[in-house]
C-alpha cells in the first residue's frame, strides 16, 4: 500500500494502464490481487524483451500480490497471429514441450518462484468440448474480431485467415476467465488480446481485469523489436561474457531506454545517467555500466566483474582470450561456408548480411568480399571474429 511504490509500478516501464483509476484504488485497498502474465513457448529462450513484463510482474510480487506465470502450451499450437501477415507454421507437441522445458527456470532469474503460481492453459483449453466452445464463441461477435488491424489487413488483401487464428484472441481472453485475474500484463502489441480478457470476464459475470501494457524493447541494432529470429537479442541463458559483449553493441541512442526498462536501478540513478549523456559522456563508459548491471542480474556480481575484465582485455587492450575456442579448417575455404561451419551463422544468406554489415573480421581485418577464401599462407592459425564472438581457426 506504499503510495510511492504504487506510483512507480504504474509508471516506470508502462505504456498504458486500463483502467488506471480503478487499479490504483484496488492497490491502495490492501487487497491481494491476482496478476497474470501469459507467454507462449514458441521459442526456447526468454530474452531482455521478456524482461520488461517480468520486471513488472516482480513489482507486483514485491508488493505482496499473487502473480501468475501462465505458459500458453495450448495456444502455442496456433501461435499468436498478432502482427502476422500470414499463418504461422503449426508447432508439434514435442516442439512445444522442448521449448517450455526451461521457461520456469529462466523466469526464476527475475521472479521468486516460491511465491509464483505457475499454470498452463492446456489445463482448461484442452478440456473444452464442442458445446463449451459454442458457448464461449457466443460471447464474441465476428465484427469485434475482424476489427483487429492485422486481421482486417489480411482480409482486405485476400490473404488466408484460418478459423483457429480467428479464435486465438478468444482463447487468450478465456485464460483470464479461467484464472479469475484482476490484472493482466503484456506488451503493447497484445492490447487487443488483453481487452478480450476484459470482455469475456464481463460476459461470464466476473469483475473485469485491469490492464498494464509495457513498451516493446528494440533489439541491439536499434531498428526492429528484440527477437530471436532477427538475431538481435540478449538471452537470459547467454554466458556472462556473451551477454556483456552483446550489451556493448547496443545502439548509443538506446542506452537510457535499456537502463530504464531492463536494469533495476532507482529513478535518481536513471536521472544521473540521462544527465551524463546530455553532458557528452562517452557512450562506451555508460554501456559498460549497463552491461555490468545486466550481467549482475542474471549471473551475480562476481561473474559480471569477470566479464568486464575479459572485455577490457580483449577489446580495449587487444589481447586474445585465454580460453578461446579452436576449430580446424581446410586451407582455402569459402568465407560464407566457413561462417556456417563454425556456427557463427545459420545460413549463407545470413553470412552475406553479416559481411555487408562489416561485422566479420579475420586477424582484425574487415572482410568485404563475400566470395573470398580463407588462405593461411605461411601461418597455421587465424583469429576470426563476428561481432563479439571470436574463434581461432587452425589449418588442418
Amino acid at each position: 500500500m506504499d503510495e510511492n511504490k504504487i506510483n512507480a509500478l504504474l509508471s516506470r516501464g508502462v505504456e498504458e494502464v486500463i483502467v488506471e483509476e480503478n487499479l490504483r484504488k484496488k492497490l491502495l485497498s490492501g487487497k491481494q490481487l491476482r496478476i497474470k502474465l501469459g507467454i507462449d513457448p514458441t521459442g526456447s529462450v526468454l530474452h531482455l524483451g521478456h524482461m520488461i513484463v517480468l520486471n513488472k510482474l516482480k513489482d507486483f510480487q514485491d508488493l505482496g500480490h499473487q502473480v501468475i506465470f501462465l505458459i500458453g502450451d495450448f495456444t502455442a499450437r496456433i501461435g499468436d497471429p498478432t502482427g502476422r501477415i500470414s499463418e504461422r507454421p503449426p508447432m508439434t507437441d514435442a516442439e512445444i514441450e522442448s521449448n517450455m522445458a526451461d521457461y520456469v527456470k529462466q523466469a526464476g532469474l527475475i521472479l521468486d518462484t516460491n511465491k509464483l503460481e505457475i499454470r498452463y492453459n492446456s489445463e482448461w483449453l484442452g478440456e473444452i468440448n464442442f458445446a463449451s466452445l459454442l458457448e464461449l464463441t457466443s460471447k464474441v461477435t465476428y465484427a469485434q474480431i475482424a476489427r483487429r488491424a492485422d486481421f482486417k489487413q489480411r482480409i482486405k488483401n485476400d490473404v488466408d485467415l484460418s478459423l483457429q487464428e480467428f479464435l486465438y484472441p478468444i482463447m487468450q481472453g478465456y485464460d483470464s476467465v479461467a484464472l479469475k485475474s484482476d490484472v493482466e500484463i503484456g506488451g503493447t502489441d497484445q492490447k487487443f488480446n488483453l481487452l478480450m480478457g476484459r470482455q469475456l470476464q464481463k460476459r461470464y459475470e466476473q469483475e473485469e481485469q485491469d490492464i498494464i501494457t509495457c513498451p516493446l524493447l528494440e533489439g541491439l541494432r536499434g531498428k526492429d523489436k528484440m527477437s530471436k529470429s532477427l538475431d538481435n537479442y540478449v538471452a537470459f541463458t547467454d554466458s556472462p561474457s556473451e551477454m556483456y559483449g552483446k550489451i556493448m553493441s547496443v545502439a548509443d541512442n538506446l542506452i537510457v531506454r535499456y537502463f530504464e526498462l531492463c536494469a533495476r536501478i532507482d529513478a535518481e540513478d536513471l536521472k544521473e545517467i540521462e544527465k551524463e549523456i546530455q553532458g557528452g559522456k562517452n557512450p562506451k563508459d555508460l554501456k559498460m555500466k549497463l552491461a555490468f548491471e545486466i550481467v549482475r542480474i542474471f549471473h551475480g556480481e562476481g561473474e559480471a566483474e569477470k566479464a568486464e575484465r575479459a572485455f577490457v582485455e580483449q577489446f580495449q587492450k587487444g589481447l586474445t582470450p585465454e580460453n578461446i575456442e579452436l576449430r580446424n579448417v581446410g586451407n582455402g575455404e569459402n568465407i560464407l561456408e566457413l561462417l556456417v561451419a563454425i556456427g557463427f551463422v545459420k545460413s549463407k544468406g545470413e553470412a552475406r548480411r553479416k559481411i555487408e554489415e562489416g561485422a566479420v573480421k579475420i586477424d582484425g581485418e574487415k572482410i568485404t568480399d563475400q566470395q573470398s577464401k580463407v588462405e593461411f599462407g605461411e601461418k597455421t592459425e587465424k583469429i576470426i571474429q563476428l561481432g563479439r564472438r571470436i574463434i581461432k581457426i587452425v589449418k588442418k
